[in-house]
């Protein structure tokens, strides 16, 4: 009987995207690599815990929740959470960015300095450059007058970015437009606390990281997994937890965070026979489970 192994979740190493499975096995993505695997028959999804610890009854959790968690889980994952605004004692130096993912499409956030742009890679920013850095709450002041001032949000929901991937400009100088103007705006503004030093201008480019020259329009993405279905499909992109698939169908988005919770083996055929929700219009020793 093959191997039940358990995602959980893609991480993005200096070489690339990378799932990382229980027990600490890795599974480097390459572009043109075929990923493949299905959901064993009788098989459910189970609450994947928090902060390190396992959920302590095991709840059942539905198959297209993206965080994995039962309602108590969660609420302890983000008991302490800077995303959640729930901490206020953090010493760590924190940066202040802009980060673009499409035409129109620019959110300003913070991270914490010692993790670079490991966060920008996690949300599938094309670009993005440093606006300053500084204590928690400097940071977290700045945040909010930048995104009042230049009207940007803090969030852009993950649909509205993968309906852009395949039609973003192709020129680099034209993806970085949007954020070296508004980086201007921004650092023209006053009232930024006096901690937070500024940083000059330097916009990162991720779409060759990503593989996004010459990605074709995706027709839908995976919308849930399910018992004795399958995912199989050659990678041709990723970007934050996405995974662009090139299926006998077209192109399919997976976002890996379906993956958690679930016991996966190898597939034995090659088709994706998960739900998958169609795009009503074309917007611009076993090493491993696969």
């Amino acid at each position: 009987m093959a191997r039940t192994w358990k995602c959980t979740g893609l991480r993005w190493s200096a070489d690339g995207p990378v799932l990382v499975w229980e027990g600490g096995r890795r599974s480097a993505l390459t572009w043109g690599k075929r990923v493949a695997f299905e959901v064993p028959e009788g098989g459910g999804r189970t609450c994947v815990g928090a902060r390190g610890h396992a959920c302590p009854v095991g709840a059942a959790v539905p198959g297209r929740s993206t965080g994995a968690r039962c309602e108590e889980c969660a609420r302890l994952d983000r008991a302490r959470s800077v995303a959640a605004d729930t901490i206020a004692d953090d010493p760590r130096p924190y940066h202040v960015y802009l980060a673009w993912f499409g035409p129109g499409m620019t959110k300003v956030g913070i991270t914490a300095q010692e993790r670079g742009s490991a966060r920008l890679l996690e949300q599938g920013a094309v670009c993005f450059t440093w606006l300053g850095v500084g204590p928690l709450m400097a940071a977290r002041r700045t945040e909010e007058l930048l995104r009042a001032a230049l009207r940007v949000p803090d969030r852009i929901p993950y649909a509205e970015k993968r309906a852009v991937r395949a039609a973003l400009p192709e020129a680099a100088a034209d993806r970085a437009g949007e954020v070296a103007e508004l980086h201007a705006r921004a650092v023209a503004l006053g009232g930024w606390p006096e901690s937070l030093v500024r940083e000059p201008l330097r916009v990162v480019d991720h779409a060759e990281v990503f593989g996004l020259a010459g990605l074709p329009v995706a027709v839908g993405e995976v919308s849930e997994l399910a018992a004795g279905g399958s995912v199989s499909g050659e990678l041709v992109a990723a970007a934050g937890p996405d995974l662009h698939l090139a299926t006998g169908g077209g192109v399919v988005v997976l976002d890996t965070r379906l993956l958690t919770g679930w016991g996966l083996v190898p597939a034995a055929g090659g088709e994706l026979t998960v739900p998958v929700r169609e795009f009503r219009e074309v917007p611009g020793v076993q090493d491993g489970l696969f």
